[in-house]
């Protein structure tokens, strides 16, 4: 059984942050994100660093490092969010019976910051995270890549992800998946697959 992190593991309502800090630098709407796309998916596939990430900052937003790290723990809080406790303990439950991981779209940085958080680390068997594999869900290698490092073939596995083209993706590549819209019905949709398999 494998979960994403971002709108399922974690409740990850849009903040703002982003509008928020284009605001307080004078910016237009959508400036912020232009000015560091490739920073963002640099990050998202490991293709530069976290510090990396903050020369960048630095230099496209012109922040100094107390607003940089301001702007940096905005970013972190929103990408956090909180914890769906009644799915992280379902997860829980799951083990030793399943082999359990998580497939997230990540940042550099965000292991570290996850397990700080909620010890995600502790809860499955694996975690494979985009910035660390060099690619990205729908890629059909990450897929592969989560059932090679639990030991499973991709027909014996279920995947849980809100985001369409990521419960697609996972289909194409074998696998179960079941398209997160809340945690009950998510539970009771991988429970119907689990019995099945």
């Amino acid at each position: 059984m494998v979960f994403d992190i971002g709108g399922v593991l974690e409740i990850t309502p849009d903040l703002g942050v982003t509008r928020l800090w284009e605001t307080r630098l004078g910016l237009s709407p959508g400036e912020l994100d232009t000015r560091m796309h490739d920073a963002w998916v640099g990050g998202s596939i490991g293709t530069i660093t976290l510090d990396e990430v903050h020369q960048a900052i630095t230099d496209r937003l012109e922040l100094d490092e107390r607003r940089r790290t301001q702007f940096m723990a905005d970013i972190w809080r929103e990408y956090l969010g909180t914890a769906n406790s009644e799915l992280i303990e379902y997860a829980r439950r799951l083990r030793p019976r399943y082999r359990t991981g998580i497939l997230s779209n990540s940042f550099v940085g965000a292991r570290e910051h996850e397990q700080a958080a909620y010890g995600f680390e502790d809860l499955v068997d694996e975690i494979v995270y985009s910035h660390e594999a060099g690619m990205s869900k729908p890629d059909p290698r990450i897929y592969a890549l989560v059932c090679a490092r639990l030991g499973v073939r991709p027909e014996e596995t279920v995947f849980l992800d809100d985001a369409d083209r990521c419960v697609t993706g996972a289909r194409e590549a074998g696998l179960h998946a079941v398209k997160y819209q809340d945690t009950a019905q998510a539970i009771e949709e991988i429970e119907h697959l689990l019995t099945r398999a």
